[in-house]
């Protein structure tokens, strides 16, 4: 795992997350968070860029004063909204005269994996390699010093909207920072939220956020499907804030403060004072009848998503379902899960001090996929963004002055002049040209 300290951003359609964590040695060490109210949202989507960069600068500055350092750049989850995965396959000489496969190699193979056009209104996110094959030998992870004459590769090739990458690249720049990295969330919180065993065999995660509730089925330690269902703890809260006529505000603390998921787990007798728009005394009600309410949201939310993985067979995975993200909180939710979706059930929480909550899940999630890359995914990542890679570092603040965090430059956004800007399919034209010569 890669030593340093790491900053990640996470957009979300409550709430804007901000970690900084400090890594020695493997050892991950939480020096700042920042959390701050969502503007600029709506279900998962940014729909007003001014708005966000607000949350975004204030949520930073929370995390920079607890942390005591100066963030330039993140880590930048993308949701899976929309996000598509297709293989990829890639095949070449080994261009060495020793014929020993060296990092060229490796780039080039994924030139030609990445020759499959990606539609005008779509943008490749990130590439994930399955297995390398030399000569024939299958099932090689790092190919690199080996000897051969055919080198291939079988990869999944991630893209996700334009739009999308668009407008958080704006927010991020904007907010004067530098996306040092983007993960799509899935992968981000599956590092941490899943055992190995459960990343190899296969699982369902399901991340119940605020605007948007997304399913993911991994296997054999790969992404291999995602389904977002527009609905999410958000949602709930609007259903009491309706069905109660009290405000969002009240609503979600009633929520938060008194709500289970389902109805078997709260009582009858337990009552609250809710108070009603448009009369002066407030109104009592039962634990149980809240309760109602917020069941019948997650009962829809959970057959929806149920339908998508059945379609797939996801859930004969033997690693069952992992619940987690902020609604994932409610309590009795792990019972209401597993009487939907009839296979074992577990919630995940981090356990970080100062962020033992689901909500962090994605934050802390996106500084751990990064820091524990292997050297392959890095090689490929850096031939995507057009540039090579430094070792990351920066020493941890001294005294009261904020440090400066030393992160090299890994991302250039679309407004800087063309000298500065390589494109990586300038890189597979050329590559392509002289292969064929």
């Amino acid at each position: 795992m890669e030593n340093g300290i790491f900053a990640s951003l996470d957009i979300g359609t409550t709430s804007i997350k901000v970690i900084v964590a400090e890594i020695v040695n493997g050892q991950t060490n939480i020096i700042g968070v920042g959390h701050e109210k969502s503007r600029g949202l709506s279900r998962g989507i940014i729909v007003d860029i001014d708005q966000t960069v607000i949350s975004i600068k204030n949520a930073v500055k929370q995390a920079e004063e607890k942390a005591n350092v100066t963030i330039d750049e993140v880590i930048v989850g993308i949701p899976a909204y929309g996000l598509e995965i297709e293989p990829g396959h890639g095949m070449v000489k080994v261009a060495g005269d020793e014929s020993e496969i060296t990092d060229e190699d490796v780039q080039n193979v994924l030139a030609a994996a990445m020759v499959k056009a990606v539609p005008p209104e779509r943008e490749l996110l990130t590439v994930l390699p399955e297995e390398f094959v030399v000569d024939g030998f299958d099932g090689i992870r790092d190919p690199r010093g080996m000897v051969g004459v055919r080198l291939e590769m079988h990869a999944l090739l991630l893209t996700v909207p334009k739009t999308i990458m668009h407008n958080i690249r704006r927010c991020v720049r904007n907010a004067g920072l530098i996306m040092r990295d983007v993960v799509v969330q899935p992968l981000a919180i599956g590092s941490i939220a899943l055992t190995d065993g459960e990343r190899d065999f296969g699982v369902v995660l399901v991340d119940m956020g605020g605007g948007q509730t997304t399913a993911s089925a991994i296997h054999d330690n790969q992404l291999k499907f995602t389904h977002v269902d527009q609905e999410g703890g958000e949602y709930i809260t609007k259903d009491i804030s309706i069905v109660l006529n009290t405000t969002v505000d009240n609503a979600e603390k009633l929520k938060r403060n008194h709500g289970y998921a389902t109805v078997n787990a709260a009582s009858a007798e337990k009552n609250m004072l809710v108070e009603v728009v448009g009369q002066n005394e407030p109104v009592s009600i039962s634990e149980e009848y809240l309760t109602e309410i917020i069941e019948a949201r997650l009962v829809q939310i959970f057959e929806i998503i149920k339908e998508e993985l059945d379609r797939i067979r996801a859930l004969e995975l033997p690693g069952g379902v992992v619940l987690t993200g902020g609604t994932s909180a409610l309590p009795a939710i792990k019972e209401l899960a597993e009487e939907i979706f009839g296979v074992q059930t577990k919630v995940y929480i981090p356990d970080y001090m100062g962020v033992r909550y689901p909500t962090f899940s994605t934050a802390i999630g996106l500084i751990q996929y990064i820091a524990g890359q292997d050297e392959i995914q890095r090689l490929i990542n850096d031939f995507i963004n057009g540039y090579e890679n430094e070792p990351a570092s920066a020493p941890v603040a001294e005294g009261n002055r904020p440090q400066q965090m030393e992160y090299r430059e890994q991302y250039v956004d679309e407004d800087h002049s063309p000298e500065t800007k390589v494109s990586f399919w300038e890189k597979i034209k050329a590559f392509f040209a002289s292969f064929f010569e």
